[in-house]
């Protein structure tokens, strides 16, 4: 099996790697074709993973920034994997997007070697790029269209992150319901699970604040840092710290505004971080912030934050969207979309309601625990590379929600 993911490396992509040691566990040899990460080599094998790295190349947040970053990452990753090809044939390729840009070496191998092609559905990028750029539906609107729509016609198999996602690739992608496999990007509850607080996270205050994920354009990280400015320097509070985890393009834009703000004291950017460090400071959180905005991109969108701040026994304040409230039940207090004074009564009310939060944490790692979790998830994964690889017999269940 050959893993192709271009928007992170691994094993930082927490859903790829779940993925990969899924397979490794169930017999299968593993290549993955991935971006450098920090600490990363050409060439390394991780947990019986065999991991192919490519130096990274980003010049940029604009639209030609990306058509340049992705030209080089399919040049990159198409000579990876041919290498890795001569060691012998794939018997499945599976590429994750953003972008929808692999297809065609999915085609070749499928014409030289008979290999079946999976398109793992994390995104929507027509819909991502309405979300970063508000641009019209226009050119490079309908080009992501076409390169979505060939991805779905090559793809023998789709696993989607979620319901909405399958239907799209019933109805834009044409496929049939027996093609299509709900896999949500479920937790791993032994290794995400609340543990002992480190009360210096807290840095001198009574209550800690947290988000983890990416800092772009359509994350709302902008909109959790103008809560915390309301809740700080509007509403008057100065018992809560803020730890904001992650990074992105936004990244030193967000530094610049929050020390605008004065909120230099108060709201702590660290960056991309071990995995050690976010087990301490959600251990130590009161609340986790889901601040995506309602676009057409999120609504519709699984957020992976979500589930592991639900992991941790953490209670969340979200925008309304459709998606976020299948994810999280009754583990989030929901509020306005893109109405910041609202999101910021909302942390302070569960920030005073000990009582709630607890309630809320409980019922959230219940969820994980019972329905979300990678162990049920993984379910549906692995079939659909058994049935393609000839060891199942059983037909898949139509878009199959693996553990709903």
């Amino acid at each position: 099996m050959v893993v192709i993911v271009q928007n992170l490396p691994v094993p930082f992509d927490r859903r790829v790697w779940l993925e990969c040691r899924s397979l490794v566990g169930q017999g299968y040899d593993v290549t993955v074709v991935c971006p450098r990460g920090e600490g990363t080599g050409p060439s390394q094998v991780v947990d019986g993973v065999r991991i192919l790295a490519y130096p990274g190349y980003a010049p940029g947040g604009s639209a030609l920034g990306y058509l340049v970053e992705y030209a080089w990452s399919f040049l990159a990753t198409a000579l990876l994997v041919l290498t890795a090809r001569r060691d012998g044939t794939f018997d499945v390729l599976q590429a994750c997007n953003p972008p929808d840009i692999f297809w065609p070496l999915a085609r070749l191998l499928r014409w030289r070697d008979g290999t079946r092609f999976v398109f793992d559905h994390h995104d929507l990028c027509p819909e991502l790029y309405l979300s970063r750029f508000e641009g019209s539906q226009g050119a490079p609107y309908k080009g992501l269209l076409f390169l979505e729509r060939q991805t779905f016609r090559a793809a023998d198999r789709v696993t989607s992150t979620n319901e909405s996602y399958a239907a799209i690739a019933g109805t834009r992608g044409g496929k049939s319901p027996q093609d299509v496999t709900v896999v949500r990007t479920g937790p791993d509850p032994a290794r995400l699970r609340k543990g002992d607080p480190a009360p210096e996270h807290r840095r001198g205050r009574a209550h800690l604040v947290s988000y983890l994920g990416v800092m772009g354009p359509q994350d709302g990280v902008d909109l959790a840092l103008a809560a915390a400015d309301v809740i700080v320097n509007t509403m008057g509070r100065d018992d809560i710290a803020f730890t904001f985890m992650g990074s992105g393009d936004c990244y030193d834009e967000l530094v610049h505004r929050r020390d605008e703000l004065g909120l230099t004291d108060v709201v702590h950017l660290p960056g991309r971080v071990p995995d050690s460090y976010v087990g301490e400071v959600l251990s130590t959180s009161d609340v986790g912030l889901c601040p995506d905005p309602l676009n057409p991109l999120n609504d519709v969108s699984t957020m992976n934050k979500t589930m592991e701040y639900m992991a941790f026994g953490l209670p969340v304040v979200a925008f309304d969207l459709r998606e976020t409230r299948v994810s999280a039940a009754e583990a989030a207090h929901y509020v306005r979309p893109n109405d910041v004074d609202e999101y910021a009564k909302a942390v302070v009310h569960l920030v005073d309601d000990p009582a709630t939060r607890a309630e809320m944490g409980r019922r959230g790692r219940t969820r994980v625990e019972q329905h979300l979790a990678w162990e049920h998830q993984q379910r549906g994964y692995l079939r659909v590379f058994d049935e393609l690889a000839g060891r199942a017999t059983a037909p898949l269940a139509p878009a199959m929600d693996a553990g709903a």
